[in-house]
């Protein structure tokens, strides 16, 4: 049942505005330092980063090549963050709240983070993120709460000092 102050359908954002979103953060040294790319599929519905290769630094947890879940849990605030260019890239984000389930160990030589906005209510978004392996197995959930800012977005960000 949707929420009384839900934002109503609206259409996705501008296919150049995304480009734009997604090449300024995969220029970053945030992105390019993980190996991740951010992409917007089409239809825009959701955000996928893929982390291509699975780098050693991503790798740890209890002794083992599984990806350390400090990667997985920066990935997911990436993710959950970035849902907010679903519904408007020229505006600033920021995650709110992480909520994260680790269901089996991520291996491999890459993987998957893929997030959606499921409800959004004024300025505030509920979504909700998976990270797959290279099988397509879900192995990590993560739920979260992203506020959408009035301030403007700058593409340039990075190099702001």
């Amino acid at each position: 049942m949707p929420l009384e102050d839900d934002v109503p359908a609206r259409p996705p954002p501008p296919r150049e505005a995304l480009e734009r979103y997604a090449q300024a953060f995969n220029e970053s040294q945030l992105l390019a330092g993980l190996s991740a790319r951010l992409t917007f599929p089409d239809p825009p519905d959701r955000v996928v980063v893929r982390v291509d290769p699975i780098l050693p630094f991503h790798r740890g947890g209890l002794g083992t090549s599984a990806v350390n879940g400090g990667i997985l849990a920066a990935m997911f605030d990436f993710v959950i963050g970035v849902t907010a260019a679903l519904i408007d890239p020229t505006r600033r984000s920021a995650t709110m709240q992480l909520s994260i389930t680790f269901e089996r160990p991520v291996t491999g030589d890459w993987f998957l983070a893929e997030g959606r906005i499921d409800r959004a209510g004024g300025s505030i978004l509920f979504s909700s993120a998976v990270v797959k392996d290279p099988l397509g197995q879900v192995c990590s959930r993560c739920a979260g709460l992203v506020r959408l800012s009035k301030l403007p977005w700058d593409p340039n960000w990075q190099n702001q000092k």
